[in-house]
């Protein structure tokens, strides 16, 4: 295998919901390989603090992966760029209730960003990746995806619709990993003990954006230190 097989220079990727948590640390392990990268996020300030934070090979929008104008505005900026050879969904959120709890509004919602988004975003950008002769397209998900939670079903049925599962701790569980009586039974059931940090998401998803990679497809990668074996268990 050719040492070009571990770096990504010359090649584009896109990261969406990109300044912060798993989306900026794989940004960064994107950059680190060599590859040009496309943060896409909702914010413009976040955006320009991020480019200025991480160098002239970022480039940026400030776009609702959920809107179809925003998506135009990213498939043409993406055109600028030239092919795209890796492209990750990372962008998502949730509202963690019991399903009766929650209104019509709300599931769409969760369905729109977590699901429809970015099957509507590959679709979109697909001339851009198959240009790339050999691209690269990452779902990140969720644990919530592959075993039963207590709440958010409608985030837990988007993510496994994209059939990809990732566990961090990073801005959108903070909430619950901060608060002692949720975190360890976390922890309880997860064989390494401890809760992933955002680089060890980042590295498994530049391994897939490398040729190195390139007979890997259609799979489900689980980076939640082993805790989807045991399942996660109801709550305080």
């Amino acid at each position: 295998m050719t040492q070009t097989a571990w770096q990504l220079r010359g090649r584009n990727a896109l990261v969406t919901g990109a300044t912060r948590g798993i989306g900026k640390a794989i940004a960064i392990e994107l950059l680190e390989l060599g590859a040009h990268v496309i943060l896409v996020a909702r914010s413009q300030a976040d955006i320009d603090a991020a480019i200025r934070e991480l160098g002239d090979r970022v480039t940026g929008i400030a776009a609702d992966v959920t809107s179809a104008a925003d998506r135009s505005r990213i498939v043409a900026h993406v055109r600028e760029q030239g092919p795209l050879h890796a492209l990750v969904h990372n962008a998502g959120g949730n509202i963690r209730n019991k399903l009766i709890d929650y209104d019509d509004a709300t599931i769409e919602k969760m369905i729109a960003l977590n699901l429809t988004a970015p099957i509507l975003l590959s679709r979109d950008l697909h001339p851009q990746l198959r240009a790339a002769a050999g691209a690269s397209v990452v779902h990140i998900g969720s644990i919530a995806g592959f075993v039963a939670l207590p709440t958010g079903v409608a985030y837990a049925a988007a993510k496994a619709g994209l059939a990809q599962a990732a566990r961090t701790r990073t801005p959108l569980v903070e909430s619950v990993l901060s608060r002692p009586e949720s975190l360890g039974p976390i922890l309880a059931r997860t064989p390494l003990g401890r809760v992933a940090e955002p680089h060890e998401v980042a590295t498994v998803v530049a391994f897939l954006a490398l040729p190195a990679s390139s007979y890997v497809t259609g799979q489900c990668i689980a980076v939640d230190g082993g805790m989807s074996i045991q399942g996660l268990p109801a709550l305080p």
